[in-house]
């Protein structure tokens, strides 16, 4: 533009040249408000579509964190779970080494406790049947006194 401006300038007389001059610099400024004011139409729609690009990306951000989070639970899990498993046979293998009884044990002999409780109970009944049909014996009421006279 410049090179314009200077070829004019050489080609036509000063009033010519201030003339186009004039003429430029009032494009310049009509072509920068034209911008200005489509700039300004257009931004709100700009501002829009960079709200909705940033949601996106947002809800994107969001969905990679959660998936993050449920794998890592996972792994957790997983490792506090062999990690209570090994506690659990440690604590088992010294209560072993004391000769302490397990719940299996205890159990079996809850088991065999109801069992014989239930024969008792049984043999108890049997024996309550039993005992009135014995003829008891009657006892002499002698008195040592009769005996001695």
């Amino acid at each position: 533009m410049a090179k314009k401006l200077k070829a004019l300038a050489e080609d036509s007389s000063d009033s010519e040249l201030a003339a186009q001059i004039r003429d430029s610099a009032n494009n310049i400024w009509l072509a920068g408000l034209g911008a200005f004011v489509k700039a300004q139409a257009e931004g709100g729609k700009v501002f829009n579509a960079l709200v909705k690009e940033g949601e996106t990306v947002q809800k994107r951000a969001k969905d990679a964190a959660s998936s993050k989070i449920s794998e890592i639970n996972v792994r957790a899990g997983t490792t506090w779970d062999k990690l209570e498993q090994v506690f659990e046979d440690r604590v088992a293998r010294a209560l072993h080494g004391l000769n302490v009884p397990t719940k299996k044990d205890v159990d079996k002999l809850s088991m065999r406790v109801a069992a014989l409780t239930t024969v008792v109970e049984k043999l108890s009944a049997e024996i309550a049947e039993e005992a009135p049909k014995k003829k008891t014996r009657k006892k002499r009421t002698t008195s040592r006194s009769a005996k001695q006279a």
